[in-house]
């Protein structure tokens, strides 16, 4: 199933879409009024997500699929991280931005990732709110990923996310990946959850991505995870091992989708991800 956060007045409901319907699960447990709470009740159960929702879909009402448009940012984690370089096309971009390029080819050969913090909460945004390129920066770029969901250190569903990301930053020196990578609006999650278990192989899924400016499409493009070097499972273990991740977290995969180097983001421009068994994020573009 996909599970969407939708607003509602001055809170939020729980829907589950199962593909041919959606039902409101706050409507019969009114504590189930985002993703976490059904993980950690899950989790209790020692059951999955889909097991616990389908018991309270038997009895839940249905809502009109449309409203799954206005679809809230799905999950708030207490923190999102990242990993680099885990597609080829992602090391010879850096490469290629860098006055120091071995240390990219050194990363994607090596056996440790690349893991870094890339979002609190308040720099995390939902579907249709706005993504943000630093007013400093002079080359900007949206990175669509593969995001894992974790609850408890256990993997439980996959979103999609948006790093975005100053290359004109990071290729100045390694060392301002901080600034190039954390900063207010840097990072989108959504349109829902997809559970684990409804996702099936995360190694085999469809990626898409389509940024436009004034109606007129600028880049296309398409890839799979499947050219993702690492696992997720290994991304996982590195990012658990000696960290006391929290219980509610999400981790970006890395990106195999890179436009040309003359292009940068602009103010009002649009872009949409879209991942196979999940769904499309979309995004505008505001400078912060």
């Amino acid at each position: 199933m996909r599970y969407h956060r939708l607003p509602d007045g001055d809170g939020y409901r729980l829907i589950a879409d199962d593909g041919d319907a959606a039902y409101d699960l706050t409507a019969v447990k009114p504590r189930l009024d985002e993703f976490t709470e059904l993980a950690a009740a899950a989790n209790v159960a020692d059951t999955d997500v889909d097991e616990l929702a389908e018991t309270l879909v038997e009895t839940a009402p249905t809502v009109d699929r449309e409203a799954l448009d206005d679809s809230a940012l799905p999950i708030v984690p207490d923190e999102v991280w990242a990993a680099g370089v885990t597609y080829e096309i992602s090391e010879e971009a850096r490469e290629a931005e860098s006055g120091m390029p071995e240390m990219y080819v050194q990363v994607y050969e090596a056996e440790r990732p690349e893991i870094f913090f890339k979002a609190t909460p308040s720099r995390t945004v939902g579907p249709d709110e706005p993504v943000g390129i630093r007013a400093d920066s002079a080359w900007d770029v949206p990175e669509p990923e593969l995001g894992i969901v974790l609850y408890d250190g256990e993997i439980v569903g996959y979103t999609i996310g948006n790093d975005m990301s100053s290359r004109s930053i990071e290729g100045e020196n390694p060392l301002y990946l901080p600034q190039a990578k954390v900063y207010d609006k840097c990072c989108s999650i959504g349109p829902c959850v997809a559970s684990a278990e409804s996702v099936g192989d995360p190694h085999e899924l469809t990626m898409t991505m389509e940024i436009s400016r004034d109606g007129e499409t600028l880049y296309e493009g398409e890839t799979s995870t499947g050219e993702m070097d690492r696992s997720c499972e290994e991304l996982v273990e590195y990012w658990c091992d000696h960290n006391s991740v929290p219980q509610n977290g999400v981790l970006l995969t890395g990106t195999s989708l890179v436009p040309d180097d003359g292009f940068t983001l602009r103010p009002d421009d649009e872009v949409r991800i879209e991942i196979d068994q999940i769904g499309e994020l979309v995004n505008t573009v505001v400078e912060v």
